[in-house]
């Protein structure tokens, strides 16, 4: 396989920590060390250290959006950032976001020629439902996420729910399922590790132990969570329960699970980010409860999977695509009544539990290595199809805005560059003139000593 030269855009990187985020840091990783460079280009974040990362970080100005959105957003219309990407001789643009992400990503194709892959990852209607209030502003921002999307050269979506989803926002392109793979490896960590993560929480030996992780939001059906326990709590049954993850939401969420009289019984931690210790609360619970009707792939499922934990998901959610009840995992239907019936019913079962986690860490699991190299193996393809123009140019009434947006850079940066040679020229004329000056000044006193030798 050639080696690939990919520039990775996405809006969330670390310090924020979402799913997409933590795809792309494996993307950039696994690509450096495999399959030839790459670069992240992502907005910037006054809490950013980059310098962790084995791969180049390229920062562009944001704003601070994270009460409204939950991270910072980029603004893509930077001279300087195209300036420094257009140096980089990238074979391939891969977005991961399709709203100032992907206009960064057009922009840069339209400069550099190249070809323009996107990833729909998340539900976005929900995200624009939540940071816009009026429907009629609703429906065009979707319509323009939609002409953001269609505009790429190949659209990917990381499983068939996502791809539906996409569908109705109204996009009528192609689209490939890549699904994205785990960073854990399969089997347990040390139980040591287990006992001293868990050392500072009350989790009784013998009890069953219920997990969340992932971002503390209503929407991925903490309430269904919460009001379950309520209904186990008031029937009689102990057990407990850990929240892990940080989000908007989350003091909300603490609020109304003591107003539920849970507290002592369900126990809240926060975003984790080392992965040994995420992976030894994977191994600590009995049962991952994960009842999103909104993710479309549902990544902690199969971290979870690796662990040999398995998990409580909605049925027909993306999260619960290829996992068969009672087999590879719990289906139930989006209330808290049936995870709760589920919940007392599995409680009774644990030898079931255990051998559902086992046959969900070997059928489900598949690591970010395979996924990743299965892009690359794609790209290649794109690359091809790009070159030999297979791809439609539909035009957009945005393309023209790009290529306006495009010229207009380029000719500011004709401007700077006039601007430079005209600053390099005012200094070397300086130069010439001050060391004149300087010789003339050392002429004058060697006159003035010839004339006081001569008449002293």
């Amino acid at each position: 396989m050639k080696k690939l030269n990919v520039c990775l855009v996405n809006d969330s990187f670390p310090p924020e920590i979402d799913g997409v985020a933590n795809a792309v840091v494996n993307y950039a990783g696994i690509i450096n060390r495999s399959y030839g460079s790459a670069t992240v280009v992502t907005p910037s974040n006054p809490q950013a250290d980059d310098s962790a990362f084995d791969f180049p970080v390229c920062r562009y100005p944001s704003l601070d959006t994270t009460r409204l959105v939950g991270y910072r957003a980029g603004m893509p219309f930077s001279p300087e950032i195209q300036r420094r990407l257009d140096e980089q001789n990238f074979d391939i643009i891969h977005s991961h976001c399709p709203i100032s992400s992907t206009l960064l990503a057009r922009l840069l194709r339209e400069r550099i020629d190249v070809p323009l892959v996107m990833t729909y990852h998340t539900k976005f209607d929900i995200d624009i439902a939540k940071a816009i209030s009026s429907k009629i502003l609703q429906e065009e921002a979707k319509r323009m996420l939609v002409e953001n999307i269609s505009a790429c050269d190949e659209v990917w979506t990381v499983s068939r729910g996502a791809g539906e989803n996409l569908r109705s926002l109204g996009y009528k392109g192609d689209y490939l399922i890549m699904p994205n793979g785990v960073d854990l490896p399969r089997g347990r960590v040390d139980e040591e590790l287990v006992a001293q993560t868990c050392r500072d929480y009350d989790l009784p030996e013998g009890l069953p132990v219920f997990l969340f992780l992932g971002r503390m939001m209503w929407y991925k059906g903490i309430r269904i969570i919460l009001d379950a326990l309520k209904e186990l709590s008031d029937s009689g049954r102990d057990f407990r329960m850990v929240f892990v993850g940080g989000g908007t939401d989350r003091d909300e969420i603490v609020d109304y699970c003591n107003k539920l009289g849970l507290e002592g019984r369900v126990f809240f931690c926060p975003a984790i980010h080392d992965r040994n210790i995420v992976r030894a609360w994977y191994c600590r619970a009995n049962l991952f409860l994960f009842p999103s009707s909104f993710d479309t792939n549902g990544l902690v499922v199969r971290e979870a999977a690796a662990c040999g934990l398995a998990s409580v998901l909605i049925r027909g959610s993306c999260a619960a695509e290829d996992v068969d009840d009672g087999e590879t995992g719990f289906l139930i239907e989006e209330n808290s009544r049936s995870m709760a019936e589920k919940l007392e019913t599995l409680c009774q079962c644990p030898e079931t539990v255990k051998r559902v986690g086992l046959q969900a860490q070997s059928r489900l699991y598949i690591s970010w290595d395979e996924s990743v190299g299965n892009a690359c193996r794609r790209y290649e393809t794109v690359i091809e199809n790009y070159r030999k123009g297979i791809y439609p140019q539909h035009e957009r009434p945005s393309d023209d805005f790009i290529r306006a947006m495009s010229n207009s850079m380029e000719a500011w940066d004709e401007l700077r560059e006039k601007q430079r040679r005209k600053v390099m020229e005012l200094r070397q004329e300086y130069r010439e003139l001050k060391e004149e000056m300087s010789s003339s000044r050392q002429r004058l006193k060697e006159n003035i000593a010839q004339y006081l030798e001569r008449f002293m």
